[in-house]
């Protein structure tokens, strides 16, 4: 068997090989920092527990929508792909299809990903294509049971220092409370705000959501009042327990401020399920200007991701649930959207506002000049079906002319495959390495300057926009 591309010190840098050697140098200047991770989907319980991991399906196939999407298309169920969590025949099954579909994988970020946490993280020694399906899972579900690969081990063996995760406003927080107070984690694991099934009315569950909201945190008010307070409230739990930003998963990134008035009336129409489309929409963009509002009182760093038609397919959303790999991205409209949030809080004193986007269009002609201009905004790393090597060199090509290397959020993993983290930031080290390295092969950047840089974007920014 030969050895995986994986391995190749070289993957991703230039092909030049003047270019690549200047890479190299970046590369090694930045490949020993600790990973920064301000926002993902990793469960706080899985490090507080230091839960074993799952078999190999489980882990790397069945959860995984970038994998199971890619497999469908080529005609294969979502059924054959979705088991549960014990080594059984039908874990193995699995992952058998999975072995057999790699083939498809070739060129994407996915594979990439996949590749490289087999050779670093699992160890295979081969590349998956050239051993069986058996002999594969057989290696990694051995690695699974090893003492030293658990949560706690791979936090500090993959240089960890910060955790983000994505909760519930109503989580009582207790497995951050108890990983904080245990001195023997030295790594720092923290909640992040995530409000989107409170703001949003068209979400099914939104009006039994804003009871318990009101009830447990509104301080005794009820109605539009209560809500308000209950949020506030419920920030500032979070804050105390060591949350840095809040992130809104929206469809548009569309912001108005409504006079008290007109939010409670539609609130009312909203608990009374009277409200119309139209009003869900301009009651939802009235949460998030008020979103900015308390983001500027309370300084939790303030994260917008729109731009997903969520499930797309309805009858595999009726069957699979939500995250099944059919969100798709559309066009979005940036500059007279998020105006008038940034009217009122554009300039506000240590507010931060981090702008994604899936649609690539903006980069250059909204989001950079938006950057270049407002302090409070920087530019969400590439995220999501960007967040890929090509994707994330245009990236900088697009809006670095625009707004240098200072507005940006640094890397930004998104993930809920722990497995997967450090993988995901060798890959965006080695895009930023590449990039500069071409600037300095051009004589637009000095190599000591490019060296400088790719320290600033590798680790100084994400402490830096996310306030660590």
């Amino acid at each position: 068997m030969s050895q995986s591309i994986a391995a190749n010190p070289d993957r991703l840098l230039p092909a030049d090989p003047g270019t690549r050697s200047i890479a190299r140098a970046l590369l090694e200047r930045v490949q020993d920092l600790p990973i920064i991770s301000p926002h993902g989907h990793v469960d706080a319980a899985v490090i507080e527990q230091n839960t074993p991991f799952p078999d190999p399906a489980a882990l790397l196939v069945s959860p995984d929508h970038y994998v199971t999407r890619l497999i469908h298309a080529n005609g294969i169920s979502l059924d054959n792909l979705r088991a549960g969590g014990a080594t059984t025949p039908e874990s193995r099954e699995i992952w058998r299809t999975f072995v057999e579909a790699w083939p498809l994988f070739e060129g994407t970020a996915s594979g990439y990903w996949l590749r490289t946490q087999f050779d670093s993280v699992f160890k295979l020694g081969a590349d998956l294509g050239e051993m069986s399906a058996d002999a594969s899972y057989d290696a990694i579900a051995a690695k699974l049971i090893e003492p030293g690969f658990r949560p706690r081990q791979l936090f500090k063996d993959f240089n960890i220092e910060v955790l983000a995760t994505t909760d519930d406003p109503l989580d009582n927080l207790a497995s951050h409370k108890a990983i904080a107070e245990d001195p023997t984690f030295n790594g720092r694991v923290l909640p992040t705000f995530r409000p989107d099934a409170y703001l949003n009315i068209a979400h099914p569950t939104w009006s039994a959501n804003v009871d318990r909201l009101i009830e447990s945190a509104g301080d005794g008010a009820s109605g539009y009042a209560g809500y308000i307070t209950a949020l506030e409230n419920r920030r500032r739990y979070f804050v105390e327990h060591g949350a840095v930003s809040a992130d809104h998963g929206v469809l548009t990134p569309a912001t108005l401020k409504l006079d008290g008035a007109e939010a409670e009336r539609l609130f009312e129409f909203a608990r009374a399920g009277k409200a119309t489309a139209e009003d869900r929409d301009t009651f939802e963009a009235h949460m998030m200007y008020q979103m900015g509002r308390m983001s500027v009182e309370d300084g939790l760093v303030m994260t917008i991701h729109p731009g997903s038609s969520r499930n797309h397919h309805t009858a595999t959303f009726n069957e699979f649930g939500a995250d099944t790999g059919h969100d798709i991205p559309f066009a979005v409209n940036y500059t007279e959207a998020i105006r008038p949030l940034l009217q009122d809080f554009g300039t506000a004193k240590d507010f931060h506002l981090v702008l994604f986007t899936m649609d690539e269009t903006v980069y250059s002609r909204e989001l950079a000049p938006l950057a270049g201009f407002y302090p409070s905004v920087y530019l969400g790393a590439p995220w999501w079906f960007l967040d890929a090597p090509d994707a994330m060199l245009r990236f900088r090509s697009a809006v670095t002319e625009t707004t240098g290397f200072s507005r940006s959020s640094g890397f930004i993993d998104d993930t809920r495959a722990f497995c997967s983290i450090p993988a995901r930031h060798d890959a965006s080290r080695r895009i930023e390495a590449s990039f500069l390295a071409r600037l300095v092969a051009e004589h637009r950047v000095t190599e000591d300057r490019a060296h400088e840089l790719i320290v600033d974007l590798v680790d100084a920014s994400p402490r830096r926009v996310f306030k660590l």
